[in-house]
């Protein structure tokens, strides 16, 4: 594919993946567009955006507008005569008249099997939810949000150990892997994008920390899936006595609850920390005092009292 030039848009780390596939293919990355620089984190420090390092690594030109829609970044865009725009967890919605700039338009990454879950968490609320499975979509882009016909989906099994941050990883590199055949396609003219069911849409709300709130009166199933749901961010988490505590790894155990929801069942070195659901008993294998780094339940309580009995809020 000499001569095909792609702009890649992507901030994360998400992106980073199909830059580094597109970068070793016979595509030519001639632009990396992402947000820009912005003080995030402890300390409110500037860091460099997964996307900018890697292009500056790779000796690719950045391109950092404020706003996508502006005369001005639209003029830089054409300037660049692409033939596509691949685009990858970039945060900024894109006009029609960005769209309508590549020669062969604008292809999209999304985190799930389309037309469910469209929006900004889909890997947080498949797992949330329940979903059996999840995966990636290789979409052309229209007006809408996630709204194009899609090109290819590769399915992903979401198990009792499945975290946010773990899919999030697959989902990046499989989604690379894909997106290079469908652009070879989509150049010879082959490529069949198939609409997708309007009345099958679903849509993933963004994440608060809110959403991280357990609730212990829901059954072992679902305390499990919001705890996996949120890891690593924001975080599944409780009230122990005045700290907010956060849960993760957890597993359901074969005995029934009979403490109220929430009760502390064990706390020990031994055993680790066990917690009463609606129906069973789950064991929250790591956990997240505040100020603290994440660690291993039982290593905390080695040096550390959580009182059994007490109800977690």
């Amino acid at each position: 594919m000499n001569n095909i030039r792609v702009v890649v848009m992507g901030t994360t780390d998400f992106a980073v993946p199909a830059l580094k596939k597109l970068y070793d293919s016979d595509f030519d990355v001639v632009c990396v567009v992402c947000q820009p620089d912005r003080p995030n984190g402890r300390g409110k420090k500037m860091r460099p955006l997964p996307m900018k390092k890697m292009a500056q690594d790779l000796d690719i030109p950045v391109f950092q507008p404020e706003k996508i829609r502006e005369p001005e970044a639209v003029a830089h865009l054409k300037s660049l005569h692409p033939d596509f725009f691949v685009v990858a967890a970039y945060g900024q919605i894109l006009s029609q008249e960005v769209l309508d700039i590549p020669t062969y338009g604008c292809i999209n990454i999304h985190g799930s099997l389309l037309p469910k879950y469209r929006g900004a968490a889909p890997i947080h609320h498949a797992i949330i939810d329940g979903e059996a499975e999840t995966g990636v979509s290789i979409m052309k882009m229209d007006i809408g949000m996630d709204t194009g016909a899609v090109y290819k989906k590769v399915v992903m099994p979401i198990t009792e150990t499945t975290t946010v941050g773990e899919m999030h990883d697959q989902m990046a590199e499989q989604g690379a892997e894909a997106l290079i055949p469908v652009l070879k396609d989509v150049c010879a003219g082959t490529a069949e994008a198939v609409p997708q069911d309007p009345d099958k849409a679903t849509y993933a709300d963004k994440i608060s920390r809110e959403t991280g709130l357990i609730d212990w009166h829901q059954p072992a199933d679902k305390v499990l899936r919001r705890i996996n749901g949120t890891d690593p961010w924001p975080g599944a988490w409780c009230q122990y006595q005045t700290k907010k505590m956060k849960c993760f790894a957890p597993k359901i155990l074969d005995q029934a609850a009979s403490s109220r929801p929430g009760t502390v069942v064990s706390a020990d070195s031994e055993t680790g920390l066990i917690v009463a659901s609606a129906d069973q008993l789950v064991e929250i294998q790591e956990i997240q005092m505040p100020g603290k780094r994440r660690m291993k339940a039982k290593d905390y309580l080695r040096g550390n009292a959580i009182e059994v009995g007490t109800v977690l809020h």
